[in-house]
């Protein structure tokens, strides 16, 4: 055999055994898993605004994250920081309108599938004479609601009376009004009738007041404006908390109860929104609250 072709063969033993060698490797060796960054959690926020005539303090909850927002309601009125040690709650905004005479609710309150407020049975409301003519109304103001649509929570503002949409079942949900926005429902929900020189809410005043609103991305806001203690009969009023809810990115808002019940509590901390004539900030018991709690 000639040199040549001893080179040749020991070429073909080297690259085959070459060959051999790769194979088995690609074969048995364990495949690299790419690595993803998780991305950062979705946590709950607290900021404030500083107004021309108030202080905002807003609690902003995101969307997908592992809060949920619900209602609740105590048998007598509580201050915010009772209903947080109660339930445990991030966070606590006073919600509902009621009666402090009696301390019965003015507004539905719906709970886990069950109603536990309802208007209709406070007689205070039912059979007050100035408020007659307006009780188809005050039945039918808006809720800010949560809706379970398959396994997933979703958060709404309608009116009383408005079906789930379909494929979702009603949570919970918690009366108030009027409507801020896309639109602000004063005259609709018998807060004003300009006929009869009535407003509620004195609308156009400002005053300490209690939103909340749900973003394009189901993002829940909460807003408490409160007044400046050095600045007498300040606040804001309901158009310009309307335009407020707008500027925080909410293209669904509702006015909650406010005055003297406007407070919220973040994570030990309470503000609360009025102001007496001392300068002195309110800390009036509530109804029912909107619960910022842990899933």
């Amino acid at each position: 055999m000639s040199l040549n072709v001893r080179k040749i063969k020991l070429l073909a033993l080297v690259l085959i055994s070459f060959a051999m060698v790769l194979w088995f490797n690609l074969r048995f060796s364990t495949p690299s898993i790419p690595t993803i960054a998780a991305s950062p959690p979705k946590n709950i926020r607290y900021f404030d605004r500083t107004l021309p005539q108030s202080i905002a303090h807003i609690v902003l909850i995101p969307a997908n994250s592992k809060f949920l927002v619900t209602p609740a309601l105590s048998q007598k009125v509580a201050t915010v920081e009772e209903f947080a040690q109660k339930y445990q709650a991030v966070a606590i905004l006073n919600a509902g309108f009621f009666d402090p005479a009696n301390q019965k609710t003015t507004s539905y309150v719906v709970r886990q599938g069950k109603l536990i407020a309802d208007p209709k049975e406070n007689e205070r409301l039912v059979n007050n004479p100035n408020l007659k003519s307006y009780l188809g109304q005050i039945f039918n103001r808006s809720e800010f609601r949560r809706y379970l649509c398959g396994q997933t929570s979703r958060y709404s503002i309608a009116l009383h009376s408005q079906s789930p949409p379909a494929g979702c079942q009603l949570v919970d949900a918690i009366g108030a009004g009027p409507r801020l926005l896309p639109e602000l429902t004063l005259e609709k929900e018998g807060f004003v009738d300009n006929g009869n020189k009535r407003d509620a809410l004195g609308s156009n005043q400002p005053n300490a007041r209690t939103a909340v609103g749900i973003t394009r991305d189901g993002s829940v806001i909460l807003a408490m404006v409160a007044q400046k203690p050095s600045v007498p009969a300040n606040g804001i009023s309901l158009p310009a908390l309307a335009d407020l809810m707008k500027t925080l990115g909410a293209e669904q808002a509702m006015n909650l109860d406010g005055g003297s019940s406007s407070s919220l509590y973040y994570k030990g901390k309470t503000f609360y929104g009025k102001v007496d004539l001392k300068g002195n900030f309110i800390k009036r018991p509530v109804k029912s609250v909107l619960l910022v709690q842990e899933k």
